[in-house]
């Protein structure tokens, strides 16, 4: 049995009807259309074979890998067709089972969802935001800086309004930095005196102290001036701020919450982020993933978006139904704008609802701009595919050498663990310069 230093899933994506997840915590899980034994689960749909895929774990390397079972309908795995030679499996790599699509998860630790957190402020049941639920929950109640870390359009804000929200203080406030030049932002943060600059007709309070007693959310707060970060540290650590045009500082009580797309420890480095600051910001650090690490919540997330578009219009909601084809197009798409582009697939679904006919949507009805390809046919495929040898990533230099050393530099022995021939062994041997001697 597997120990729990990962939490290891499957969860079926499509069709609707069979939508689930499927603990892996065992060494080994059958996937048929017939459960007939232990380790075995049903994926009761007429284009599973009866014994069609097998998950297996390796103690060694604590890593999940796949074969298929000489299925009538195939499988594929990251849109490549799969052989009987096992193959990794990746965080959030896609499966299709025949008309099944699947997703494998793994994340670290024993992950437990917590109760306090809205799940309609943070959806979706990825391990990934099982995992982010709990750090919020943990950051909420304490009044320290927060730093959330995310691409654009992961949904920072609305981490950021359910980070107070739980933690019971006032106002909330929010501010995007890169939305103002930089002789505005710090008369925008701080307030300003009358008369403190052209055009300062009137006393401005601004943002800190519109937040007094609540919090402030600062969005891309890596496109603050570098002139103005002390003065920001200095409201944080001291409660303190000083008005433009004031001789005589103000006190408040503020929560900062920060978010930014960039890499910030390298802003750091490059001298473009004052390090204090950062370190400030940083006493809780959440990171928000992006779509691609959530693909378990890809579909769902398009109904709740298509709900939404559907209620602010008053009029049916767009139908969402698709072929397993177009359902693995979309899980396994990058989404670089992550929820921003689901919006827009879902608006140009939703404006066409009237010109695709009936029936589940096919790939060639998905917009162009997601690379939609139509795949070629299993039997032709696996005929034409390079050999799974190909497919398969070559080990590590550290994972190589442990092999060698557990099997006593027996080549053939590791030619077998690999399922490769000895010759390809010969040559890793070669090309990471291993010697028989080494531990």
């Amino acid at each position: 049995m597997r120990e729990r230093a990962w939490t290891c899933r499957l969860t079926v994506v499509h069709p609707p009807e069979l939508v689930t997840a499927i603990d892996l915590d065992g060494p080994a899980l059958v996937l048929g259309r017939q459960a007939e034994g232990p380790g075995e689960r049903a994926l009761a749909h007429r284009t599973v074979s009866r014994r069609h895929l097998e998950i297996l774990w390796d103690p060694v390397h604590g890593r999940h890998h796949a074969r298929d079972l000489g299925s009538r309908n195939g499988t594929w795995l990251s849109g490549q067709p799969l052989a009987a030679i096992p193959r990794m499996l990746d965080d959030n790599a896609v499966l299709r089972l025949g008309d099944v699509v699947v997703v494998y998860e793994r994340q670290q630790g024993a992950l437990v969802d917590v109760a306090a957190v809205d799940l309609e402020a943070v959806p979706g049941d990825a391990l990934a935001v099982v995992a982010l639920r709990a750090a919020l929950a943990r950051a909420a109640v304490d009044p320290a800086p927060v730093l959330l870390i995310g691409e654009s359009g992961a949904g920072k804000e609305r981490i950021a309004a359910e980070l107070h929200r739980l933690g019971g203080r006032g106002p909330f406030i929010a501010l995007n930095c890169a939305a103002l030049s930089p002789q505005l932002v710090e008369s925008q943060l701080f307030g300003h005196q009358r008369g403190a600059f052209t055009g300062a007709s009137q006393q401005h309070l601004g943002l800190f102290r519109a937040a007094d007693g609540g919090s402030l959310f600062l969005d891309e707060i890596g496109e603050l001036p570098l002139d103005l970060q002390p003065k920001l540290l200095r409201a944080i650590e001291q409660g303190e701020l000083l008005p433009v045009g004031a001789t005589r500082p103000l006190h408040v009580d503020v929560r900062v919450i920060a978010a930014t797309n960039r890499e910030l420890q390298a802003e750091v480095e490059a001298g473009r982020f004052r390090r204090d600051l950062y370190a400030r910001l940083a006493l809780w650090e959440l990171a928000v993933p992006p779509l691609a690490r959530r693909r378990v919540d890809i579909l769902p997330w398009l109904h709740r978006l298509a709900a939404v578009w559907a209620a602010e219009r008053k009029v049916p909601a767009p139908r969402l139904e698709f072929t397993a084809l177009a359902a693995e197009q979309l899980v396994r798409h990058r989404w670089p704008e992550n929820l921003r582009g689901l919006v827009r697939l879902l608006h140009e679904l939703a404006g066409h609802a009237g010109q695709v006919g009936h029936g589940p949507l096919t790939p060639a009805q998905l917009p162009a701009w997601l690379g939609v390809h139509e795949p070629t046919p299993v039997r032709e495929a696996l005929a034409v595919a390079p050999p799974d040898d190909a497919l398969r990533p070559r080990p590590s230099r550290d994972e190589l050498l442990a092999v060698l050393v557990r099997h006593g530099w027996n080549i053939n022995a590791a030619a077998r663990h690999y399922n490769r021939d000895r010759k390809q062994i010969n040559r890793w041997i070669a090309m990471y310069a291993l010697v028989a001697s080494e531990p």
